[in-house]
């Protein structure tokens, strides 16, 4: 296989719901059957990634546990007898079709750090150019709660950026995206396309804002969309429980929602700041401030800031919130917490004095990126 730099490049995400089959599929049945669609496609020159969940659900299955552990030790443990399992099922499906695959785990602290972050899209790109199939999977068997993804839809959007992927595509077990939730509301309808960020921001609401739809995993698919699109990534939502769905979808036709990719995309670094950091704390902002970051693009001063939350040291990330306690942009500080709250307690005209009218600026622009839809 060829370098394969032009290539189209596809991360599919399979979740939980999918691979423990049923009674008529099992689970090696669901890899078999998703390894034989995907290698067809990496023979016509696409690169692949998967994006997997399974191993707590293997492992549960294996030690002969009746339901699913409460306990973080005893989940981690049945995810590190499950993983293994899981690996030698997908070994095993791709290797009868003549590929290789490779198992990545990773946490969210792997892609928290800039300088991980760039060694974890060398290695996956490395992959993808001698032609194997990366396994991705979040690291459950030692991470911990502040360092989790929290579910593999968010993982699958952020590998989709980190390396640079044109489409990502989620498998559930329903047909497309809702209008609300079509097991609670005879009137809910299917929806085929989101067309921007504005309207997905508007599914997000609804999604959030309670009830049964809310509270199952399309709220987390929403927000896979929101940071893959808003990265130039094309996203498909389709149901996984069929074969022959794939096998569509990977043919250009359209099944499923499709959310159209920005065109004003991020850029990698701004991609970063934006989804893949962990916020240590919040920068609460005035109406002066807010107007200067969204329409003349700016950076954040002290005296635009009204209040500090959290403990944070100089170039850690921060949320920046409007008054109403929407967020507005996300960012690295050049103060500590402590150094800010002197700061602003200081006054306007005492922060001039100290600092000049410009001022050091808390978040340059260049390491601040706008979260918030125009």
């Amino acid at each position: 296989m060829g370098d394969g730099t032009n290539a189209v490049c596809r991360v599919i995400k399979v979740g939980t719901s999918l691979l423990r089959g049923d009674a008529d599929r099992s689970t090696a049945a669901v890899i078999g059957d998703l390894a034989a669609s995907l290698s067809r496609q990496q023979r016509r020159g696409e690169r692949i990634a998967l994006v997997t969940s399974g191993a707590v659900g293997l492992g549960c299955e294996l030690l002969k546990l009746e339901r699913r552990p409460g306990e973080v030790a005893a989940l981690q443990a049945a995810a590190a007898v499950g993983q293994g399992r899981l690996m030698a099922l997908y070994q095993d499906a791709f290797a009868i079709r003549g590929l290789a695959v490779a198992q990545v785990l990773l946490t969210r602290g792997d892609l928290a750090s800039r300088r991980r972050y760039q060694r974890a899209c060398r290695t996956l790109e490395q992959l993808l150019q001698w032609g194997v199939v990366p396994i991705i999977n979040e690291n459950d068997t030692l991470a911990t709660d502040e360092l989790r993804f929290g579910d593999n839809d968010t993982l699958s959007a952020l590998v989709a950026v980190a390396i640079g992927a044109d489409e990502l595509v989620l498998l559930t077990d329903v047909d497309s995206l809702y209008s609300g939730d079509p097991r609670a509301d005879a009137e809910a309808s299917p929806i085929a396309e989101v067309r921007d960020l504005a309207e997905l921001e508007q599914l997000r609401s609804v999604a959030t804002g309670g009830g049964q739809w809310g509270t199952g995993g399309m709220t987390t698919k929403l927000t896979a969309a929101r940071i893959a699109t808003s990265s130039g990534i094309r996203v498909r939502l389709a149901d996984g429980r069929d074969p022959l769905v794939l096998e569509a979808l990977l043919a250009g036709a359209t099944v499923g929602t499709v959310f159209h990719p920005s065109p004003t995309p991020l850029t990698d670094r701004k991609g970063w700041l934006a989804h893949a950091l962990l916020p240590k704390g919040s920068l609460h902002i005035d109406q002066g401030a807010e107007r200067a970051l969204l329409e003349r693009g700016a950076s954040l001063l002290a005296v635009g800031i009204q209040a500090v939350e959290g403990l944070f040291a100089r170039g850690e990330p921060v949320r920046v919130l409007a008054s109403d306690g929407r967020e507005l942009a996300r960012g690295l500080t050049s103060f500590n917490s402590e150094e800010l709250k002197v700061i602003i307690g200081l006054g306007s005209e005492a922060i001039r004095r100290q600092l000049g009218d410009v001022g050091d600026a808390v978040i340059h622009r260049d390491q601040l990126v706008l979260i918030a839809v125009p």
